[in-house]
């Protein structure tokens, strides 16, 4: 095989969904997607105007599965049950098993299972808020469901989108999936307590994340430990 060709085939981009189909369907699958990612907006922004006419401040938190969410999230709620009243949105494949663990810190919990959905999308908050007492809330989180892709094609209708990644998953993680940290507010690196151990570069994590969205802020965090939860709550404006 000459060189040339070898250069050809070493990285293929962007095969999407939409190269599968026919060329007779191609268009009704990319004007089919844009409808969805309108509509998914459109609700997102009233879901969000909602949440605000009752001074609800909400919060999203996407990674990928093993990152600490649900931890943080446990972290986070033990420390400011007191203050507010906290609701908490779970999303997961199936089971409620994160959502129970947080319910045991003074935090009221609803699972939603999205079976083979990858992420949660805006419908699937506007249902929780179309059917709760929203005078009985403070604080809202969202847990989406452990992924690093998925969530960045839907907004939720939250304040701020927070993207958790740990010292677990490798110093190239932030580079190899920029698209959740451009559209994030905060950049938690969690896991620093093994990050000496692995040997992983977290300041080089840390560049990434600036690289790829100069607003961001950037928290390294260890859930297990504590260490630093007082600061991600000072940065949430909590």
């Amino acid at each position: 095989m000459s060189e040339k060709r070898k250069k050809d085939i070493s990285r293929i981009k962007e095969l999407e969904s939409i190269n599968l189909a026919t060329e007779e369907n191609r268009d009704l699958v990319v004007q089919t997607k844009r409808e969805v990612e309108k509509d998914n907006e459109l609700l997102a922004q009233q879901n969000n105007e909602e949440l605000k006419e009752y001074n609800i401040k909400s919060i999203d938190i996407v990674g990928a599965i093993g990152a600490g969410k649900t931890l943080l999230i446990e972290k986070i709620v033990e420390a400011l049950s007191k203050k507010y009243r906290i609701l908490v949105i779970c999303g997961d494949i199936t089971t409620r098993i994160d959502a129970d663990r947080i319910q045991a810190h003074n935090a009221e919990t609803i699972q939603i299972n999205t079976g083979r959905e990858c992420a949660l999308n805006a419908y699937h908050i506007h249902q929780i808020i179309e059917n709760k007492d929203l005078n009985s809330f403070d604080l809202l989180f969202v847990e989406n469901v452990g992924n690093l892709i998925c969530p960045s094609d839907f907004t939720l209708g939250t304040d701020k989108r927070i993207t958790v990644v740990s010292t677990t998953e490798g110093e190239w993680v932030i580079e190899k999936h920029p698209m959740l940290f451009k559209m994030s507010h905060v950049a938690v690196i969690n896991k620093i307590d093994l990050a000496e151990r692995l040997g992983t570069n977290i300041q080089k994590m840390i560049d990434d994340a600036k690289e790829i969205n100069p607003d961001i802020e950037v928290i390294t965090t260890s859930a297990k430990t504590g260490k630093n939860i007082d600061k991600l709550i000072e940065i949430l404006e909590l």
